[in-house]
């Protein structure tokens, strides 16, 4: 059975470039083109397509909002947005919206082609470098004080976490590695502060959590 397909952009040289390539293909078929957001809505309604090829940038009505009218009225049509925005929050709006893919126009037919197949089986398809973009957006929103890895802790720090975590107290630490209570407190409070942790009990669930307990 063939996927139906309804192309929407608003440029017309593109929507016919884009049917010529589809139609190549033994397993889909365009029933439908709009140029604007308001005909994509209509023609989805009238035709319930199996995937809206979508753009954002148009007149009338822009690609997020008809994307939005679609999936409310249709669960069953899957939008793919195939458009030149790479800003973030296009990307975020429009999959918020109900978009089931994203891809770029510069990207080959090949893998539009994978995409079309991907959302049409009730799977999300993001092309790589959309991929990358949110990536790299969510890396720089990661809180400053959220807790780090136990790879950022010197080696001495590791094994007092571990030890604490096993129950040892400062008095048995400082005499474990032969220093002082206070060169203990010391590590201990950078260990805490590294990991944005205000007590020993914290300190204790982390390494539980963290696997880091010579037990675990």
């Amino acid at each position: 059975m063939s996927l139906n397909l309804l192309v929407v952009d608003d440029h017309a040289i593109f929507r016919e470039g884009l049917k010529s390539l589809i139609e190549k293909e033994p397993d889909m078929v365009v029933v439908g083109e709009a140029g604007n957001g308001t005909d994509a809505v209509r023609l989805a309604l009238e035709l319930r397509p199996d995937v809206v090829i979508m753009d954002i940038s148009m007149p009338d009505m822009n690609g997020i909002e008809a994307t939005r009218r679609i999936e409310a009225e249709l669960p069953k049509t899957r939008v793919l947005v195939l458009s030149m925005e790479s800003d973030r929050r296009f990307i975020v709006e429009v999959l918020d919206a109900g978009a089931s893919g994203y891809i770029m126009k510069e990207t080959v037919f090949l893998e539009l082609a994978t995409a079309i197949r991907t959302v049409a089986n009730n799977e999300t398809y993001l092309g790589p470098r959309i991929t990358e973009l949110i990536l790299k957006d969510y890396l720089k929103r990661i809180p400053d004080k959220m807790p780090l890895t136990f790879e950022s802790l010197t080696t001495r720090e590791r094994e007092i976490i571990q030890l604490i975590a096993d129950g040892q107290n400062s008095k048995e630490l400082a005499h474990q590695f032969g220093v002082s209570i206070k060169t203990i407190e010391v590590h201990r409070h950078n260990i805490m502060k590294k990991l944005n942790l205000n007590s020993v009990a914290s300190l204790t669930k982390y390494a539980l959590r963290e696997g880091l307990t010579s037990s675990c």
